[in-house]
């Protein structure tokens, strides 16, 4: 119990001093996007604390360390290309000054308070199972169900990997202008991304639920998936689009909104 203790901790140290650094170079560029991006870098961060901490060795930590960094490289190296293509993030601006035209507050402080403050405990809770599915030595070997998982993690970087990438193709097209992106993975699934980002966190958990303190780290993937699915992930995506393109309405009515399906047909003539 000692040992789980000290793992967390130390981690939730390292979440800590990762994002004050990251919290300062972004209150010095008046700009909060990079902080998705250290949502995914602060995760393969944590695995490896966590496979330091623990010594290393066996199957199971060197699977968990690396399809989590080998997922954290990929999603912190995506979402840094899109803030330097893109520009910030609307929704931060937004938030920004939202919270110094109604509440007063200057930058450096409304940026920690309702942007890092937040993320730094939901990152320490969703990764769990690459903590505490490496505290115990054994089983050292995955089992059925941790090969399982394994296979289900590899599956989702790839299903979001592939997602994003014809995502940008779509986009990067001048005919595509103002058109909804229906083709490839999004033709069978709305969210591609935040799909393969389930598959992900629910296979390394299930890599992790064969250690006894590696089972009780559903929480995390438990709250990614209400997250991606009822609060900040498709909820506000759909709002925007169906804002932004009236098309987007039949799109939803014929694409499934998270699991993979195939489409029904179109509802218009």
């Amino acid at each position: 119990m000692l040992e789980i203790v000290t793992v967390l901790a130390i981690n939730a140290a390292v979440i800590l001093a990762l994002f004050v650094l990251a919290w300062a170079a972004c209150v010095a560029m008046r700009d909060c996007t990079p902080v998705d991006s250290l949502w995914g870098a602060g995760m393969g961060v944590v695995a490896i604390s966590t496979f330091l901490q623990t010594g290393g060795g066996t199957s199971r930590r060197v699977v968990l360390t690396v399809i989590c960094v080998a997922w954290a490289l990929r999603l912190a190296g995506y979402l840094l290309w899109r803030w330097r293509d893109h520009g910030p993030d609307r929704r931060y601006v937004r938030m920004m000054d939202k919270a110094k035209v109604e509440r007063g507050w200057n930058y450096g402080y409304a940026s920690f308070r309702l942007v890092f403050l937040l993320q730094m405990p939901l990152l320490w809770l969703v990764c769990l199972p690459v903590q505490l599915g490496q505290i115990s030595a054994e089983p050292a070997e995955l089992g059925w169900i941790g090969l399982a998982g394994a296979a289900l993690a590899v599956f989702g970087l790839i299903f979001e990997s592939v997602g994003d990438w014809q995502l940008v193709r779509f986009r990067r097209n001048p005919a595509n202008e103002g058109k909804v992106m229906d083709r490839g993975l999004w033709r069978y699934t709305r969210h591609p991304n935040y799909f393969g980002d389930a598959c992900v966190w629910i296979g390394l958990w299930l890599v992790a639920a064969e250690t006894t303190p590696g089972l009780f780290a559903i929480v995390g993937p438990a709250y990614l998936v209400f997250t991606l699915t009822r609060w900040s992930g498709m909820p506000t995506v759909e709002a925007r689009m169906r804002r932004r393109k009236p098309e987007y309405e039949d799109y939803a009515r014929r694409t499934s909104p998270f699991i993979p399906w195939p489409p029904k047909p179109s509802a218009v003539a």
